[in-house]
């Protein structure tokens, strides 16, 4: 457990009991009576009123009322969390979204004013909802583009392109964009005088240039547009075609703008998806409630046997 994650531990502990026996608190933190000192006394310089009786029988209690100080967290933990409730809050996990709005509003409310501002930039320039199970982004590259979009700042940054090539990019950046599990900058690449998307997970080193830009009219309607634009223009490894035996307007509800859908009768629809994964049209099939076929690529027929088998396995009869 790391020194963060115990300190938020103790925290928890000594706002649900109101008095704790030194011994009892050190086995539930897996700790000795010393660490549990120190991370007292560090509760203690960071405005936590935390009282000690001393003695055989001596232990560690929180004095009731008084203002409750920042939040006991790292700047990447505090901008993660905040970050993940937000996108509870946005709906994208069903029945959460008040309580999600309700922890925000709190989590937020405890920063320190210089974390709120960086999460209040997370916050007021992306558009969409981040998934989970995408790449690994780095806190601070999220936080330092996105506060480069609020205040209209040049920045420059280090660049690992699809095809491994390294670059370094001097940009005017414009808007950060979740789509499906991957975030994106949008924004002027200067040298090549030309409007770009980069993955924000091939960014690292983000540096502020400390100077202002004034910002260009995006060439599309908005930055979903633009980096969706971009992403179908790329070669992608499939194409995968399916015929459902349902309405075009319900698998274009769950596919949006990642597919073409086109009627083929009365009842039924072809969707064609280029994609350079197999899950996504797995997920998408795995969704929608109707019969369907696959009408190609084989990988995809192949990939679908292989999780009808799994899931059989997993609901067959347990043999005593």
């Amino acid at each position: 457990m790391s020194t963060s994650a115990r300190m938020l531990r103790l925290l928890s502990l000594l706002q649900t009991h109101r008095y704790w026996p030194g011994g009892e608190l050190s086995e539930r933190l897996e700790v000795s009576p010393r660490t549990l000192r120190r991370d007292i006394d560090r509760l203690r310089e960071l405005g936590y009123a935390v009282d000690a009786v001393r003695g055989v029988a001596g232990g560690y209690q929180l004095r009731a009322g008084g203002q409750l100080p920042p939040l006991l967290l790292e700047d990447e933990e505090a901008v993660t969390i905040a970050v993940a409730l937000r996108t509870a809050a946005s709906g994208a996990v069903a029945g959460m979204e008040e309580t999600a709005i309700q922890s925000l509003t709190k989590v937020i409310g405890l920063m320190p004013p210089r974390l709120r501002r960086r999460m209040d930039a997370v916050h007021s320039q992306t558009d969409g909802v981040p998934w989970g199970g995408g790449p690994a982004l780095d806190a601070g590259v999220l936080t330092t583009l996105a506060q480069a979009c609020r205040d209209d700042e040049p920045i420059s940054f280090a660049y690992t392109a699809r095809d491994g090539a390294a670059s370094e990019r001097r940009v005017e950046p414009y808007r950060l964009v979740c789509l499906g599990r991957r975030w994106y900058l949008v924004a002027y690449d200067r040298d090549r005088e030309d409007w770009r998307s980069f993955r924000v997970d091939r960014i690292t080193a983000p540096r502020a240039s400390g100077q202002r830009f004034r910002p260009r009219p995006l060439p599309a309607e908005d930055a979903p547009s633009f980096v969706r634009a971009g992403i179908r223009s790329m070669p992608q490894r499939y194409e995968v075609r399916v015929r459902f035996e349902v309405d075009a307007a319900t698998v274009a509800s769950y596919v949006g703008h990642w597919a073409t859908v086109e009627p083929d009768g009365e009842a039924a629809c072809r969707m064609v998806m280029p994609t350079d994964s197999l899950d996504w049209p797995l997920m998408v099939l795995s969704r929608i409630d109707a019969e369907f076929t696959v009408e190609g690529p084989q990988e995809l027929r192949d990939h679908l046997a292989s999780a009808v088998a799994r899931f059989a396995r997993a609901t067959a009869p347990t043999r005593l």
